[in-house]
């Protein structure tokens, strides 16, 4: 028995030395889809490439009141071949939210100029893989004013930009606003 004990513990040995090779352990990798990019090591735009989605409204408000805050839920789907880092990189410690990745929304007149840049957002809530899909539920605020608006979702990447300024289309909603 104990001539079993050290031929284990000699192989254990040997098996741990080998393994270690004397050489520093491995980063570590994720594991990717074809043709999507290894993680950064630190925060970084998406490339110009990676700013397509595929953008849904579950169930938007036809009619709110006047200044009625409302959640709506929206579903995201990365179309690129690029992962979306949720925070720019697997490890983000910036409390700017630099590089982020969020959901966000504004509102159109009716003749469709701009009244809102920025009411709410919400961040992807996780990385997403190229055909990947979430889920993500926003607070939003209906203008002040009543008439008939256009509630427009995208995606952005804080401080970088919106990823209709790169060409991805953004959902849209007909909502009418009552006092």
């Amino acid at each position: 028995m104990k001539r079993f004990f050290i031929l284990a513990a000699a192989v254990l040995a040997t098996f741990s030395y080998a393994c270690r090779g004397g050489n520093a352990p491995a980063p570590l990798r994720t594991t990717q889809s074809p043709g999507a990019k290894t993680a950064p090591d630190t925060p970084t735009a998406l490339p110009n490439t990676a700013f397509k989605a595929e953008l849904s409204l579950v169930d938007p408000p036809k009619q709110l009141h006047a200044g009625q805050k409302v959640t709506v839920r929206v579903k995201i789907k990365n179309a690129s071949n690029d992962t979306w880092w949720e925070r720019g990189a697997p490890v983000n410690t910036r409390s700017d939210n630099k590089f982020y990745i969020a959901a966000g929304d504004r509102w159109l007149k009716a003749d469709g100029s701009l009244l809102t840049e920025m009411d709410g957002r919400i961040g992807i809530g996780k990385d997403l893989r190229p055909g990947e899909e979430t889920e993500v539920s926003l607070l939003i605020m209906a203008p002040k004013d009543p008439g008939d608006y256009t509630l427009d979702m995208d995606l952005v990447q804080e401080q970088v930009t919106w990823f209709h300024d790169k060409g991805s289309p953004t959902a849209k909603a007909k909502v009418t606003v009552v006092k």
